[in-house]
C-alpha cells in the first residue's frame, strides 16, 4: 500500500529529526543496529560483555547512565524471539530536555528496508544516518543505451545499477563498399535498422512491462550517440506505456556499459526531481479540481477536518511540517466537547480559554499526528507532501498546507 509506505517514511523522518537534536551527557547514548541475519542471543551476549566493560567507567554519573541504557536495551531484546525480517534498530540513552530536566528515551524501529550492516556505539549523540537512508526513495529507472553496435537494457534502483540484457549487432554504415550499388546497400541498411528497432521494442516490453512486475519502472531514459534512439521513440512498435514513462533522451558518445554509466551521470538532475513526481501529481490533481470548479475539493484546517470526520473525503493532502494543533476542550458541567484548531505557536493558554472555570483542555495533538493515528476510522488516502516543488510551495502558501479531494460534491 503506497500511502502506508508514505506514512511510515514520514514517521521515520520525524523520528530522525527528533533524535538528531538530542545531545547526551558523556557516552550514554546507545545506537544499536541489528541486521536480519544476526541472532538476538548473540547481540544479548555482546551487550552483557559491554555491561561488564561499562562498569569500569570512571565518571559515576556517566557510568550509571551507560549501565542503565544497556540494561534497558537488554530488557527490550527479550521481547524478540528472532530478529525481524528487515532487522532492528534501537536507540536508548539519557539526555537533558529544554528545561534541563534529565530524561531517558528508548526508541525501537523495524526498518523499511533490510539492514546490511550491524552497529553498536555508545556516544554523546545518536547515530541516525541509517534513518536518512531508510526514507530515501529508491525509484526503479529503466535505461536503454543504443548505438550501431548494439543495445543495453539497464535498471537503476536508488544507487544500485543492474544490467538486464545486452544485444550486440553490426549495423552497416551509410556508405557502401565492395562495389555494391548505393540503392541496394541503402535498402539493406534500412531493413537491418528496422529489424533492430523492432527487436529493441520487443525486449523493452519484456524487461520493463512483462507480466511479472519484477522490473516494472517509474521512469525510462533512452541514451546513445546516434539517431537510432530517435527512430526508436518514433516507431509505432514502441509501447505507449513506456512512452508515457519517458523522462529524457540523452546524447552520449558511447554505447554499452560505458554509455550506461555516462547516462546515469548525465541524468542526475532528472533523477533528483523524479522523487517529487508523485507529489506533484497529487497536488496538481487538487489544483485541477479547483480550476475546473467541480466542487469536489476542500482546503483549510476546519473545513478539511469536518469533511474527514463526516466521510466526505477521498484523499487528504498534508504538508509534512504542518504545525496546527487540534485542541479538545471539555465543559465539565454539560460534558460537551469543543474542538479548536490553532498554530502551535499561537495555542491558547488552557486556563485562560474561557472565563468559566468548568472549561478544561482534555486533549492536544498535532493535526497531522491525529489524522494518521485515526486513519483506520476513515476510508481515505493520505498524502504527505513537502514544499520543495513549485506545486508544494503553492499548496502550503495558498491553501495552508491542508486540503483534500471529495468523494462527491457537497450539497451544503
Amino acid at each position: 500500500n503506497t500511502d502506508i509506505d508514505e506514512i511510515e517514511a514520514w514517521k521515520i523522518k520525524k523520528t530522525y529529526q527528533y533524535l538528531s537534536n538530542i545531545k547526551g551527557n558523556g557516552t550514554s547514548m546507545i545506537s544499536l543496529l541489528i541486521p536480519s541475519n544476526e541472532q538476538i542471543n548473540k547481540v544479548s551476549k555482546m551487550l552483557s560483555e559491554e555491561l561488564a566493560t561499562a562498569s569500569n567507567i570512571k565518571s559515576r554519573v556517566n557510568r550509571s547512565s551507560v549501565l542503565s541504557a544497556i540494561t534497558s536495551v537488554q530488557q527490550k531484546l527479550k521481547y524478540y524471539s528472532k530478529t525481524p525480517n528487515n532487522g532492528l534498530i534501537i536507540y536508548c540513552g539519557t539526555f537533558y530536555d529544554e528545561n534541563n530536566k534529565e530524561k531517558k528515551i528508548l526508541v525501537e524501529l523495524e526498518p523499511l528496508k533490510p539492514l546490511n550492516s550491524s552497529l553498536y556505539v555508545c556516544d554523546s549523540k545518536f547515530h541516525t544516518n541509517v534513518l536518512v537512508e531508510m526514507i530515501q526513495v529508491d525509484q526503479r529507472i529503466g535505461f536503454i543505451i543504443i548505438d550501431g553496435k548494439g543495445v543495453l537494457f539497464g535498471l537503476l534502483i536508488g544507487i544500485n545499477k543492474e544490467i538486464l540484457f545486452k544485444l550486440n549487432v553490426n549495423l552497416p554504415k551509410k556508405h557502401g563498399r565492395g562495389g555494391q550499388s548505393a540503392l541496394r546497400f541503402s535498402r539493406i541498411r534500412i531493413e537491418k535498422r528496422t529489424n533492430f528497432i523492432r527487436k529493441i521494442c520487443e525486449l523493452s516490453n519484456q524487461y520493463y512491462i512483462g507480466d511479472c512486475q519484477k522490473n516494472s519502472i517509474e521512469g525510462l531514459i533512452i541514451a546513445g550517440p546516434a539517431d537510432l534512439k530517435n527512430d526508436l521513440i518514433s516507431s509505432e512498435l514502441f509501447d505507449s506505456r513506456l512512452r508515457e514513462k519517458l523522462l529524457s533522451i540523452i546524447d552520449i558518445s558511447y554505447g554499452g556499459e560505458i554509455g550506461f554509466n555516462k547516462a546515469i551521470e548525465n541524468s542526475s538532475s532528472i533523477l533528483e526531481q523524479l522523487k517529487y513526481i508523485k507529489e506533484k501529481k497529487i497536488i496538481q490533481s487538487f489544483f485541477d479540481e479547483i480550476e475546473k470548479e467541480t466542487g469536489k475539493y476542500v482546503y483549510g484546517c476546519e473545513e478539511t477536518y469536518e469533511s474527514l470526520i463526516n466521510g466526505f473525503l477521498s484523499k487528504i493532502i498534508l504538508w509534512e511540517d504542518l504545525d496546527i494543533e487540534r485542541i479538545v476542550y471539555l465543559d465539565q458541567l454539560t460534558d460537551l466537547q469543543l474542538i479548536k484548531f490553532s498554530k502551535k505557536s499561537e495555542v491558547i493558554n488552557d486556563h485562560n480559554f474561557d472565563y468559566r472555570t468548568n472549561i478544561i483542555c482534555k486533549d492536544r495533538s498535532n493535526i497531522l499526528d491525529w489524522i494518521i493515528a485515526n486513519k483506520k476510522n476513515y476510508e481515505i488516502e493520505i498524502h504527505i507532501v513537502t514544499d520543495k516543488t513549485l506545486e508544494g510551495a503553492q499548496f502550503v502558501k495558498g491553501f495552508g498546507g491542508i486540503g483534500g479531494i471529495l468523494k462527491y460534491v457537497k450539497l451544503f
